[in-house]
């Protein structure tokens, strides 16, 4: 029998508390330690992340802190807390309960605010639920994956036309600060064709959370959506925390058969919470800074979005660029992960040309298998002009290139500004699939017939020769 990691430290801890009832005083200990984020204690008995309680004492209020336990060395229990740990001293009891990070799930979750462990912070009541989903758990086994095959929309010319995603694809969004990261995600969230959303929204600036929420998302974008919110303010436990809580909301969405689209804001930060963490509890800095369980928690986490047997999760993460530079360590390793990525040019944010999206700079993956022919042959027309118009641009600018000199960038001059009138889009002005691609065929001359503009899909077991089909 095959059991996942999340099964066995279930079993461990029936065991566990087999043993609590035998001797009660095994699930208490006493802190002994708090040395910058990390909180020693001697005991209680428990596992790797599971979660305790730090009671503590002020002025005759108690008030018990939310802590997980990130290491065990001989007898020492290591934990980092949720919340503030201000007011812990030497002596606090250390309360285990005997249960790992779990999420209550339900369909009320939707057009709900959460914060970093699952609870509602909208000021809307509780959520009541018998269903809960943990929060640290596997990716769906590699065999029982299905295959991507169908297209999903987004409502942003330059993804839905150039770009395809596929549903059940996993996209990073690459960009330095300020270039519109936050407002793409909105206007994909508002846009899209999926059934639901998921946006978590790990290290923002707290700002920026009620912006999003009312500008860039919109009472229709949350009405179908779920929000989880870890600020930049947050401890490091609960910017990491919030990152699981929002993967295990969208699957429990996946796992009712939903097409569920994940809106991850963003990577970068979830990869600092892990890198503070590491240094805290001992790990050696390796690349620029970064310990080694950075670089094995950004799989476990990235690789739990795609399909399943009932569902899928289509993945929008970004990633904060460190000085524009796309191989710094975080991007470098997202991008080999991830199956494409969008690259936002400062350029063009700064010639006011949004969504700045870098189209020679950027790649779907899995373009050339959701894509009917038709449809990649007008994409590659297009990029194939903007390719040509970059080589000469500096000629043109300067007065050097003159005009029948070269039909191929005759044709790129002429074809310019469609171009770009189809690439500039303004954030409330929703482009459907259809429109999309009739703007393609527009400017290309190439008509993409109406069989490649709705669900167009593989066939499952199709010759690599013969695989694409069209789904009337």
């Amino acid at each position: 029998m095959n059991l996942d990691s999340y099964t066995i430290e279930r079993v461990i801890h029936k065991y566990l508390d087999a043993a609590r009832k035998i001797d009660p005083i095994k699930c208490v200990g006493r802190v002994s330690k708090v040395q910058g984020l990390l909180i020693e204690s001697r005991g209680p008995v428990a596992v790797i992340g599971e979660v305790c309680r730090i009671e503590t004492v002020r002025n005759a209020a108690c008030r018990l802190i939310p802590a997980e336990v990130v290491g065990l060395r001989d007898d020492t229990v290591q934990l980092m807390a949720y919340e503030e740990t201000g007011g812990i001293e030497v002596g606090n009891r250390v309360i285990a309960s005997g249960s790992l990070l779990e999420v209550p799930v339900s369909g009320a979750l939707l057009g709900r605010v959460l914060d970093f462990m699952g609870r509602p912070t909208d000021g809307m009541g509780d959520i009541e639920s018998a269903t809960r989903y943990p929060a640290l758990a596997n990716a769906p086994d590699p065999l029982r994956r299905r295959r991507i095959t169908e297209r999903i929309a987004t409502g942003v010319r330059a993804i839905d036309g150039l770009l395809a995603a596929g549903r059940g694809q996993r996209l990073g969004i690459f960009a330095g600060s300020g270039v519109g990261k936050s407002t793409l995600l909105g206007m994909i969230a508002r846009n899209t064709n999926a059934d639901v959303n998921v946006v978590a929204l790990v290290g923002e600036r707290g700002r920026e959370v009620n912006e999003f929420i009312q500008n860039d998302l919109g009472p229709e974008g949350l009405a179908r959506s779920v929000v989880v919110v870890a600020p930049s303010s947050a401890p490091p436990l609960a910017r990491l925390r919030g990152a699981y809580v929002a993967t295990a909301v969208a699957e429990y969405f996946r796992d009712q058969g939903k097409d569920v689209m994940l809106l991850f804001d963003s990577v970068t930060r979830f990869a600092r919470a892990q890198r503070e963490i590491g240094l805290a509890a001992g790990e050696p800095p390796a690349t620029r800074g970064y310990p080694p369980s950075v670089f094995d928690s950004m799989p476990k986490l990235l690789e739990r979005c795609g399909t399943s047997e009932k569902g899928t999760i289509t993945g929008f993460y970004t990633i904060l660029v460190d000085g524009d530079d796309l191989d710094e360590p975080v991007s470098d390793t997202v991008r080999g992960i991830l199956d494409g990525h969008i690259v936002l040019s400062r350029r063009l944010a700064q010639a006011y040309h949004y969504p700045a999206i870098d189209v020679l700079g950027s790649i779907s993956r899995l373009m050339p298998t959701i894509s009917g022919p038709t449809t990649q042959k007008a994409a590659g027309y297009l990029r194939r002009l903007m390719a040509v118009y970059t080589e000469v641009e500096d000629l043109i600018n300067v007065g050097a290139y003159h005009a029948g000199s070269n039909p191929a960038v005759d044709e790129a001059v002429a074809k310019r500004q469609a171009i770009e009138s189809f690439l500039i889009q303004a954030v409330d002005e929703p482009s459907s699939l259809n429109e999309t691609l009739t703007a393609m065929s527009l400017i290309s001359g190439i008509e993409i017939p109406a069989g490649e503009r709705g669900p167009y899909q593989v066939e499952p077991h199709a010759p690599l020769d013969k695989k694409r089909t069209v789904v009337d």
